[in-house]
């Protein structure tokens, strides 16, 4: 029973009913304030199956040619989710730049600027006066279409959004509010002097004026608008303090002001409450961290043990624990968890999408197994449209269970880092995208843990594989998998996955232990070479190539590839780069058949650890790391086979099959991001370079995994 939804004349009823049953912390003579905490924590507790989070842009970018009309409005995200499982809608009218909003406001900005005249989608225009000027703005529409429909509506504050950081002196941004441009002290930096962490156009919640802003932000439409509650957003963006936007840590005394911020709201929500006769919830979501919110400024543990909140939503860009800790640490308190499922971001993904509504029925799935009392979709509009079945199957664990599902090791791999000085530090969980690729050595196998988030009955249908990304293996002899302690056969290698049946008798609930090693060749079987480019057509996936720019030349021609960089710019250069696992205690080899034609380009080498680079000029050979190692040749006559062979630090490298280069010690210098690939291509922004590349080769003791997924798929009726 959807609770808020009842006349309010049954309230003091309820209220009266609900009193004897709830933890209290007013005095007792304060009989209705005491009512009124006993009806908030049995609605805080009602079931939801799904909370779905709008982020407005429905009103920031409407068709310029469309008409406006409500009904059109709803119709393009909030209309189709009604007979889902959707049972709360939190709508966010924009709130970006703190300070600009497209709901009726005298304490912020209406936004009411166009995309165009900023350089942005020049195709559609902004509604928010429309819809204000129709008597129904953007909120008030989705609050009534929620209340009509048997659904809660929160409204959602970004509560430090920096999407305006890309404002710049002379380039004005679309969503940079003029609070920002009378207040430029009220930020945590400057747009010609960018901050360490964060974003500089973040605004400091240490100072009073912002912290009464925030406030009388989320009291105006608490006093306007008949809303089950607000959700306050601490994951868009991770920014609140100049402290920790310059690399530090929040204080104390910065940590009980947001404490003291969430008092006042807590506070007001109950006056308010008060007033119509109902509670107004309080929703918050932050990272899943305790010491990581800490450390930003936010005192979770503490607002959650001083009852300042209702529902708990955890993760956005990234998640740091497995999601036992978010529904412990909530529950702990008598607070609902909702996990997070959002936009993964992962870059380079091909076969298997996280994006996929596969991928978010396991996510989900995982999610209710570790106990959440529902689900927060949290901006799926650039992923699925409003009628994607996401919003029809992820509320509903049991039924999740007969549907085709994937299983990621890592979901979102965005970096904790970012935001907080050493934010890696707090993260306990595996990550494994292809973006952020493993290394397996000969003498050391690659363990991770997979969450599931089901078990199977001996009688199931289901079809389990287990599927490992590995480009460079070639060959399904090479590689040992397990699960749990049994291996996996009757492996399949195929444009760079290993495709495993699973038996679905050995899934756990909960953490799978998956590990991967490298076997040696069969007798008789060269060593294969992991990465190989022949020049017949331009580098494809899994090679990334930079962006460059204008001046930058490249074309096929002759069987090679011309890479010519031609200017001296910023962004004037282009290699071509692969991950390729390379272990900084092992062995490898790279082997370049090129042709110089002027100027400088490379071969570079990076382990995770250190990194090289062969420098070819015209008229010699040299390493980057030791200039004085060089020989002297001419290298533009032919094309010559440049091998680059290295033993942990040592590096040897020859010419048409000839040792010309004998440096040991000399593949140390320290390469940042734990960066692991192999690149080729021209020169660099302050130089110029060109040359023919008719092919590139490597192999190493090693091999990457870039993604582990598994699928579990039912018979098609």
């Amino acid at each position: 029973m959807n609770l808020s939804r009842l006349p309010s004349k049954l309230w003091p009823v309820l209220l009266l009913a609900a009193c004897a049953a709830a933890p209290l912390r007013a005095a007792p003579s304060d009989a209705a304030l005491l009512q009124l905490r006993a009806a908030r924590a049995q609605l805080a507790h009602q079931p939801r199956r799904v909370i779905f989070n709008n982020d407005g842009c429905d009103v920031l970018y409407w068709p310029k040619d469309e008409p406006v009309t409500v009904e059109k409005f709803l119709a393009r995200r909030t209309t189709p989710l009604a007979g889902t499982q959707v049972d709360a809608l939190a709508y966010c009218s924009i709130s970006s730049g703190f300070g600009f909003f497209t709901h009726r406001t005298k304490v912020g900005a209406v936004l009411t600027r166009r995309p165009g005249d900023y350089g942005l989608q020049p195709a559609m225009r902004n509604i928010a006066q429309d819809l204000i000027d129709q008597g129904a703005d953007c909120l008030q529409a989705v609050l009534g279409f929620a209340h009509t429909n048997k659904m809660e509506c929160f409204w959602s504050m970004r509560m430090n959004d920096t999407h305006d950081a890309d404002q710049r002196p002379g380039k004005p941004h679309l969503l940079y509010p003029p609070l920002k441009q009378d207040h430029p002290d009220w930020l945590v930096g400057e747009s010609v002097k960018r901050t360490p962490f964060g974003r500089w156009s973040s605004v400091d919640y240490a100072r009073p004026e912002i912290r009464d802003l925030a406030f009388r932000y989320i009291e105006e439409v608490c006093r306007n608008y008949d809303v089950d509650g607000v959700e306050l957003d601490f994951f868009r963006h991770l920014c609140f303090f100049k402290s920790t936007a310059q690399g530090g840590k929040a204080t104390q005394a910065e940590r009980d002001l947001m404490t003291d911020l969430l008092r006042r709201v807590r506070a007001m929500t109950e006056e308010v409450g008060l007033q119509r006769g109902r509670p107004i919830l309080v929703m918050l979501r932050a990272t899943d961290s305790v010491p990581f919110n800490r450390d930003l400024g936010l005192d979770l543990e503490r607002w959650l043990q001083d009852g300042l909140l209702d529902l708990l939503v955890t993760t956005c860009y990234f998640r740091l624990n497995p999601w036992e800790t978010s529904v412990a640490l909530g529950h702990k308190y008598g607070v609902p968890v909702y996990p997070c499922l959002s936009d993964s971001r992962v870059k380079g993904e091909g076969r298997f999408r996280r994006s996929s509504v596969e991928s978010y029925r396991g996510q989900a799935l995982v999610a209710w197994a570790a106990g959440a009392d529902g689900i927060h979709l949290f901006n799926l509009f650039d992923v699925f449209g409003p009628h994607a079945p996401v919003f029809k199957d992820v509320g509903d664990p049991q039924a999740l269970r007969a549907l085709d599902k994937l299983y990621f090791v890592t979901v979102r791999d965005g970096r904790p880092d970012m935001w907080l000085a050493g934010g890696a530090a707090y993260n306990t969980l595996p990550i494994l995208t292809p973006d952020h690729p493993r290394t397996i050595t000969a003498g050391r196998s690659l363990a991770l843990d997979l969450a599931v988030g089901e078990t199977f009955d001996p009688a199931t249908k289901a079809q389990l594989t287990l599927h490992a990304q590995l480009p460079g293996l070639h060959d399904a002899r090479l590689a040992r998998v397990t699960l749990n302690g049994h291996e996996l056969g009757g492996g399949i290698w195929a444009k760079g996955w290993l495709d495993l049946p699973v038996n679905p008798a050995w899934i756990r609930k909960g953490a799978n232990a998956i590990e991967l090693a490298l076997l040696p060749p069969p007798a008789g079987v060269d060593a294969p070479w992991t990465i190989a480019y022949a020049a017949g057509k331009l580098p494809a996936k899994p090679w990334l190539s930079d962006k460059g720019s204008t001046n930058i030349e490249e074309r096929l021609d002759g069987g090679a590839l011309l890479i010519a960089d031609r200017g001296t710019a910023v962004g004037d250069y282009r290699y071509y780069r692969q991950p390729w696992g390379a272990d900084p205690a092992g062995t490898s080899v790279v082997e370049a058949r090129v042709k110089v034609v002027s100027g400088l380009s490379r071969l570079i080498i990076c382990n995770g650890v250190a990194q090289e680079r062969l420098e070819l000029w015209p008229d010699r050979i040299e390493l980057w790391s030791r200039k004085t190692i060089r020989y002297a040749l001419d290298t533009t006559d032919n094309f010559h086979v440049y091998r680059i062979a290295t033993q942990g630090k040592d590096v040897k490298v020859y010419v048409d099959g000839i040792l010309r280069l004998d440096a040991p010690g000399a593949y140390s210098k320290p390469v940042t991001a734990n960066l692991n690939q192999l690149a080729f291509g021209a020169s660099d922004s302050t130089g110029v370079g060109a040359a023919y590349w008719a092919s590139v080769r490597a192999c190493a003791d090693s091999q990457s995994c870039h993604d582990l997924v598994l699928r579990v798929s039912y018979p098609k009726p």
